[in-house]
C-alpha cells in the first residue's frame, strides 16, 4: 500500500502538515475545541492532494466505515481489535467524518513534515461523500453498515445514496474487500452486484430477536432489484431482517459469522450489528477469532452512544437519537429497563439536519404508555413535546411530561426526578448530544 513521494509533493506535504499542526496546538491552547476539522480546511489549501498523499503512506491500507447508523462505535471497536493485535491504527475518533476531519485525522497521526507510520487507518465516513473520497483514499476494506433516511434536507432517499455508492465502488480495483450488511436488502443487492473478488456479509441468525411487527420508520422494504414489495420472514429492526422477493428470487446473502455464538458490545439490538460487523472486517484483516472475542467484554463506548457517566451519585446513560430507526432502538433500550426517567433533547441545528419532522416516524407511544416522568429540551422542545402529546391514547395517560427550554435546568430536573438506584436515560440528537456532554463534564468535543 505504501508508496514513494515525489520531493515537491514532500515539500508542499511538510508545509501543509506543519501549519495544520500550528493551528492544533493553537485551537486546543485556547479550549477552543478539538480542532478535528479547521486543520484539514487550512491544510487542504496549501496542498489540495493531502488526502491522497496522506493515505498512500499507511502501510496495510485505510478501513472506511460507511453507513447511517453505527460508524463510530464500529470503527472503535475495530481499532481495539488491532490495537489489540499489535497494530498501530489512525482514526478520527472524534466523529469528524467528512473531508476536512478525514485529512486531520491521518495528520493528527503523522509527524511534523507529513510522515505517517501506522500500519492501518481507519476512516468512519459520512455517507453522502464516500463516493468523493475513494479515489484519493483507494480503501483496503470498505465496511457498508446500513442505509436509512437521515437528514433527508441534505442527502435524499436510500436507494440515490446506494447507487452513487455503487458506481464508486466499481472503479474500485477488484482486491478491494467489502463487508456489507445482509439484513439491510439495499446494502446486500449492492453487495451482490460488485465485481470486488472478496465480497463479505453480516448480519443476524436470531428469530427470537424479531420484531413482533414492522415497525413505522421502515425504508426499504421493496425489492432493490425490481421494485416489488419483499417477503419478510422477520425484522429486527426498521427494514433490516431475513426476506426474499416472491417476483425476481432476490434473497439476502448467507453472513460470514452465526450471529448467535458471538457476545456483543454494549447494550441494544444495533449493537449486535456493530460486533459483527467489526468482527467479519477484522476476519477479512486475518485477525484470529480469540483476539476479537477478547476485546469485547473490555470495550468501552464512544461519547454519547450507550455512554454511562456518575453524575451527583446518579447514574447517568445518553444514547445518541438522530433519526427514526436509531431513536426506535434507543426507546426499546428504555422501555426495557425499569428506570423511569427520560430526558429527552431535540436540536435543528446543520449537524443534526434542519428538519426535525422524522420525529412523527418515531414510535414515542411506547415511552408514553410504560409511564414515568418525560422531561423535553433543546432547540426544538416544543416540537418533541407536541409529539409526546399526540402519543398518548387517552387524556389521562399515566406519565409525567415537563417542558424545559434551558438545557442545564433541564439536566437538572430530570436527575433530581430519578431515584439513586436507577438510571436517567438521555436521548439527543447529534449536537444536542455535545451540549448534555459539556453541561454535564465540563468538557468540549467538536
Amino acid at each position: 500500500m505504501e508508496k514513494k513521494i515525489q520531493l515537491v509533493d514532500k515539500l508542499r506535504l511538510g508545509l501543509a502538515v506543519s501549519v495544520a499542526k500550528s493551528v492544533t496546538l493553537m485551537v486546543r491552547s485556547l479550549h477552543l475545541g478539538a480542532a478535528s476539522v479547521l486543520p484539514g480546511s487550512i491544510a487542504r489549501r496549501i496542498e489540495p492532494r493531502l488526502l491522497q498523499l496522506l493515505s498512500q503512506q499507511v502501510k496495510n491500507g485505510i478501513i472506511l466505515v460507511a453507513g447511517t447508523n453505527g460508524k463510530t462505535t464500529t470503527s472503535l471497536f475495530l481499532r481495539e481489535i488491532l490495537e489489540r493485535q499489535g497494530y498501530c491504527v489512525a482514526h478520527n475518533a472524534t466523529g469528524a467524518n467528512l473531508e476536512n476531519g478525514l485529512m486531520t485525522a491521518l495528520m493528527e497521526s503523522s509527524n511534523l513534515i507529513g510522515k505517517l507510520d501506522v500500519d492501518y487507518a481507519i476512516l468512519e465516513v459520512d455517507e453522502n461523500i464516500l463516493p468523493r473520497v475513494l479515489a484519493p483514499i483507494q480503501p483496503k476494506l470498505i465496511l457498508c453498515l446500513n442505509l436509512f433516511r437521515d437528514q433527508l434536507d441534505r442527502y435524499g432517499e436510500v436507494d440515490t445514496i446506494s447507487k452513487r455508492w455503487g458506481r464508486a465502488i466499481a472503479t474500485l480495483p477488484p482486491e478491494t474487500i467489502i463487508v456489507a450488511n445482509a439484513d439491510d436488502p439495499t446494502i446486500c443487492h449492492l453487495g451482490q452486484q460488485l465485481s470486488q473478488q472478496r465480497v463479505s456479509f453480516f448480519g443476524l441468525n436470531e428469530p427470537e430477536h424479531y420484531l413482533e411487527a414492522i415497525p413505522h420508520a421502515v425504508d426499504s422494504i421493496y425489492c432493490p432489484q425490481c421494485g416489488y414489495a419483499l417477503n419478510y420472514k422477520g425484522v429486527y429492526l426498521s427494514h433490516m431482517g431475513e426476506y426474499t422477493c416472491p417476483n425476481c428470487g432476490f434473497t439476502r446473502s448467507e453472513p460470514t459469522l452465526d450471529s448467535g455464538r458471538w457476545p456483543q458490545i454494549l447494550i441494544g439490538l444495533y449493537n449486535k450489528y456493530n460486533t459483527l460487523a467489526a468482527a467479519t472486517a477484522a476476519i477479512e484483516l486475518g485477525i484470529n477469532e480469540a483476539t476479537i472475542r477478547d476485546t469485547i467484554p473490555n470495550f468501552q463506548p464512544a461519547f454519547g452512544r450507550a455512554e454511562e457517566l456518575k453524575i451527583n451519585g446518579k447514574q447517568v446513560r445518553i444514547l445518541l437519537s438522530k433519526n427514526p430507526v436509531g431513536t426506535n432502538e434507543t426507546i426499546r433500550v428504555v422501555t426495557q429497563s425499569n428506570d423511569k426517567t427520560t430526558l429527552l433533547v431535540l436540536n435543528d441545528r446543520i449537524q443534526d439536519g434542519e428538519d426535525v419532522s422524522w420525529i412523527w416516524d418515531v414510535d414515542t407511544e411506547k415511552l408514553v404508555e410504560r409511564g414515568g416522568t418525560l422531561v423535553v429540551s433543546g432547540d426544538r422542545v416544543y416540537d418533541m413535546a407536541l409529539r409526546l402529546h399526540y402519543s398518548q391514547k387517552t387524556a389521562e395517560s399515566n406519565f409525567n411530561l415537563i417542558v424545559e427550554e434551558d438545557l442545564r435546568q433541564a439536566l437538572a430536573i430530570a436527575l433530581e426526578n430519578t431515584p439513586n438506584n436507577e438510571t436517567l436515560h438521555i436521548l439527543p440528537t447529534y449536537t444536542a448530544m455535545l451540549d448534555v456532554r459539556e453541561a454535564l463534564t465540563g468538557r468540549k468535543i467538536r
